[in-house]
C-alpha cells in the first residue's frame, strides 16, 4: 500500500511510536546545573575510518581520511579544549576503538565523556531487533574493557532509530540518547505513550560541520560555505539560546573540523561563550543526570 492508502491506525502508529515527553528542564534558578542561564554541551562523533568501513570502501585513500582524524585532528581538537577548559563527550563506534585501544582512555583521561556510537556505524535502520541489540552489547563490552565501565549515553550512528532502537536502547539501561530532533531543549522518551525514563538530549543539522563542510569527491557533497559562515551561524545559535535560557548542543567531527582552518572556528566560538559568565559548559552525561531529577 502506498501512504495515502494506509488506515489511520497505520500512519498514527508510525507517527506515536517515539514521541517526546515532557520537556526536562523546569523553569527557574535551577534549570541548568550551578544555576546558569544557559546550558552548553559540546559532542566529537569519532568516526575515523569506519563511514568508509560501514559501506565496504577499503581503498587506502578512504582509510586514510579516517586516519587523520584519529591522528591528526583528534590530539588537535584535545589541545584546545584543555586551553578552553571545557568538557566534552565523545560518541565513537567500538571498531575505532578497537583499532586504538588507548584513545576512548584518553578522552576519560583528560576529563571527557565517552558515549555509544555503533559497532562500525552501522546503519541501523537496515538491522533486524536481534543484529541490532547485539551490536550495542558488543560496542558496550569494548569500552567496559578499555574504561572500566560502560557508558550512560548513546548517540545511534546517522541519528535515526529503527523500529526496535528504543526498545533496545531501555533493554541495555542507557541514561540518555542524543539521535533526535523534536526539541532544542533536553525531554524525555515516550514508546507508544509510555513513559521511558530515558532523556533525550536533542541535536540537529544546524548544529552539525557535516553539512557545511562535508567533501566526497564522487558524489554531490561539497563544503558549501566559508569556515567564517559557519561560526556566525553557530555563534547566533549560542546568543538566542542565552537569550531564551536554554541549550546551546553542537556536534563535530574530528575528521572535519579538525583542519587548521576549521577548528578556528570552534577556536572562536569558545572564546566568545567564555566571555559570559552566566553559562555551564559539561558534558551530556552531566546534563542527563542533572534533568532527570525531573523525571
Amino acid at each position: 500500500m502506498e501512504p495515502w492508502q494506509w488506515p489511520e491506525e497505520q500512519w498514527r502508529g508510525h507517527v506515536e511510536h517515539v514521541r517526546a515527553g515532557r520537556e526536562l528542564a523546569a523553569p527557574g534558578a535551577s534549570r541548568w546545573p550551578d544555576q546558569a542561564d544557559v546550558a552548553v554541551l559540546l559532542s566529537f562523533d569519532s568516526d575515523h575510518e569506519t563511514l568508509a568501513l560501514r559501506d565496504g570502501e577499503t581503498s587506502p585513500g578512504r582509510m586514510a581520511q579516517g586516519e587523520f582524524g584519529a591522528r591528526v585532528a583528534v590530539p588537535r581538537v584535545l589541545d584546545l579544549l584543555d586551553r578552553h577548559g571545557v568538557p566534552a563527550t565523545f560518541f565513537m563506534p567500538a571498531v575505532c576503538a578497537s583499532l586504538r585501544p588507548d584513545e576512548a582512555p584518553s578522552y576519560v583521561a583528560r576529563g571527557h565523556e565517552v558515549g555509544l556510537h555503533g559497532w562500525i556505524h552501522e546503519r541501523n535502520t537496515l538491522l533486524s531487533a536481534e543484529d541490532e541489540s547485539e551490536l550495542v552489547e558488543r560496542s558496550a563490552r569494548v569500552f567496559e574493557e578499555q574504561l572500566g565501565f560502560r557508558p550512560t549515553g548513546i548517540r545511534t550512528p546517522s541519528w535515526d532509530f529503527s523500529p526496535h532502537t528504543l526498545s533496545i536502547i531501555r533493554e541495555h539501561g542507557f541514561e540518555y540518547d542524543s539521535s533526535l530532533m523534536a526539541d532544542t531543549e533536553p525531554y524525555e522518551l515516550l514508546e507508544r505513550g509510555e513513559r521511558t525514563g530515558v532523556v533525550e538530549i536533542p541535536v540537529e543539522w544546524i548544529r552539525d560541520d557535516a553539512p557545511y563542510l562535508t567533501m566526497d569527491r564522487f558524489s554531490g557533497l561539497r563544503p558549501q560555505i566559508s569556515p567564517r559562515e559557519v561560526l556566525r551561524i553557530w555563534t547566533d545559535e549560542f546568543d538566542r539560546a542565552r537569550e531564551q535560557r536554554g541549550l546551546f548542543q553542537l556536534t563535530l567531527h574530528p575528521h572535519v573540523i579538525g583542519h587548521r582552518s576549521r577548528l578556528w572556528i570552534v577556536d572562536e566560538l569558545l572564546a566568545h561563550i567564555r566571555r559570559f559568565d552566566d553559562v555551564w559548559v559539561g558534558t551530556h552525561g552531566a546534563l542527563a543526570r542533572h534533568v532527570r531529577a525531573q523525571l
